[in-house]
């Protein structure tokens, strides 16, 4: 029996003797790797997360890694073409990239896979769009690549915590190459967890709430500002999926959903009710600023992936510039007539403790919804924003710096939320940015664009500046925390999950 035999083979509980007579492990079906962990006393196999052990790999140097010819069972098994395998992992990292998987990440999953059907030495690679994978199979043998280009990635949680469960079945049961690729299609078809009318509605509450986290006030006048952000941010969301219709790029659609937030904060800003305008475009637009993919871009160049991350850069500031240039083509007038749109660039402290704290709770809530997080998640997800948020608001009232106050908050939001993901053996995504979205920089980039257009450069640049120091510290607190749970919390041993099984009348 060779060694990588002995590895699959049942083991016996501990301090009995193993019997003479028991019958070795039947032979997988052609295309089914054997488990490379050793299974548990129970019989269903377990290991570590695939992430704790591809990371170290991929960190590895080329040159220092393993040579093939020394890695036990480097030939695929019997029935299991290679090409067949790189189009698999191909496909694990096309939807990964898509559903809003970190670069680092995606490379892990595909090259998990590569190992799990024993292909090496195998090369993942992936930039914004574009997703490859290598294998060469011996030093006289010609290289097998395949690749695909990821055209407009929306982030889809369900779908990214489906492939991430698949990929923790390849890895420790083990499935047929057929098999995996008809569960991968399943996942990309039948993601959806919530219905049209619920994203909507999300779209409009996010909004309401950020005017609530923001303003910190719960009076009549505040309520009617919550009403008249909910109101623009619907009519914008309405008026970008008209322009999506029509195959319009995503720099138009985020022009026309800025608009309508402008144009009722300046009606609202000319009134003698002293009503906030600027509060409801805050809100109106909190939905749309690209405050995430900032911090996303941050934290890929923190990994390394630096091609990556200045690509999501360079995306974010382009649907910046839509944003700004959707809300100065009604502002205009409005800040030439006298229109009052001075609001705070930082996220406040705790003016109202238990008011903005129910805000935040509520527009994570809507922000997890957005991103269609199983439902599942969400209270692991709503723990998680509020221990954050908390966090933040006791550091400023405090006297801390916003910036400090941000990173320590976003560090405490990714550490708890790797553990979190860690006990449900699931992706630290779906904990961790919708926990994010009270702390997000969106507002503080806008109002920074704002006041380049008012004249007022120096302000402007203080503005960009500041969040552009929030958004790395955002991503150095999520990245720092990923690290720690990495490195000092015990990699807990992963379960194969189970099939369910249906009655014998269920259709």
């Amino acid at each position: 029996m060779t060694e990588h035999e002995q590895l699959g083979a049942p083991a016996g509980p501990e301090g009995r003797p193993t019997r003479p007579e028991r019958v070795p492990p039947q032979a997988p079906p052609p295309g089914r790797p054997r488990p490379s962990a050793r299974p548990g006393p129970d019989g269903d196999g377990t290991a570590a997360p695939w992430p704790d052990m591809m990371l170290p790999l991929l960190r590895t140097p080329t040159a220092d890694r393993q040579p093939a010819s020394e890695v036990v069972g480097a030939e695929p098994p019997a029935g299991v073409e290679p090409a067949q395998v790189l189009e698999l992992a191909l496909l694990v990292g096309e939807l990964l990239l898509a559903s809003g998987e970190a670069a680092e990440d995606v490379e892990a999953a595909m090259l998990a896979v590569a190992h799990a059907y024993r292909l090496h030495p195998c090369d993942p690679q992936v930039t914004f769009t574009r997703v490859a994978i290598s294998y060469q199979p011996g030093p006289a043998e010609p290289s097998l690549t395949a690749e695909c280009s990821v055209r407009r990635p929306a982030v889809d949680y369900a779908r990214l915590a489906a492939v991430f469960r698949l990929v923790i079945e390849i890895t420790v049961r083990g499935m047929a190459v057929p098999e995996a690729h008809d569960r991968l299609v399943a996942a990309r078809r039948h993601s959806r967890r919530y219905s049209g009318r619920l994203f909507v509605l999300c779209c409009g509450g996010m909004a309401g709430a950020a005017t609530l986290l923001i303003g910190g006030r719960a009076d009549a006048r505040a309520w009617l500002v919550f009403a008249s952000a909910v109101v623009a941010a619907l009519t914008g969301e309405r008026l970008s999926a008209l322009v999506a219709r029509h195959d319009l790029p995503a720099f138009y659609q985020f022009v026309v959903a800025a608009v309508p937030a402008a144009v009722i904060g300046i009606l609202l800003s000319f009134n003698g009710l002293h009503l906030r305008g600027s509060v409801v475009i805050t809100g109106g637009l909190y939905a749309v600023l690209p405050g995430w993919p900032m911090v996303a871009a941050a934290q890929d160049g923190l990994a390394g992936f630096y091609l990556t991350a200045a690509a999501r850069l360079l995306e974010a500031l382009y649907l910046m510039a839509g944003v700004v240039i959707g809300v100065m083509t009604v502002l205009y007038v409005g800040v030439n007539n006298g229109a009052d749109l001075a609001a705070q660039d930082v996220p406040p402290g705790a003016v109202n403790p238990p008011l903005q704290l129910a805000a935040a709770v509520l527009l994570t809530l809507a922000f997890a919804v957005l991103l269609n997080t199983e439902p599942g998640t969400l209270p692991a997800v709503l723990l998680n924003s509020a221990a954050g948020w908390t966090t933040y608001g006791v550091l400023v009232n405090a006297g801390g710096e916003p910036i400090l106050a941000t990173g320590l908050a976003a560090g405490l939001v990714g550490l708890s939320g790797q553990l979190m993901a860690r006990c449900r053996g699931s992706s630290a995504l779906p904990h961790i940015t919708a926990a994010l979205g009270p702390l997000l920089p969106g507002s503080v980039l806008y109002f920074g664009m704002l006041a380049f257009v008012r004249g007022e450069p120096e302000v402007g640049l203080s503005g960009i500046g500041r969040a552009g120091a929030m958004a790395m510290a955002l991503a150095i607190g999520v990245n720092l925390g990923r690290e720690l749970a990495r490195l000092f919390l015990p990699a807990p041993r992963v379960a194969a999950p189970r099939r369910r099984r249906r009655g014998r009348h269920r259709r």
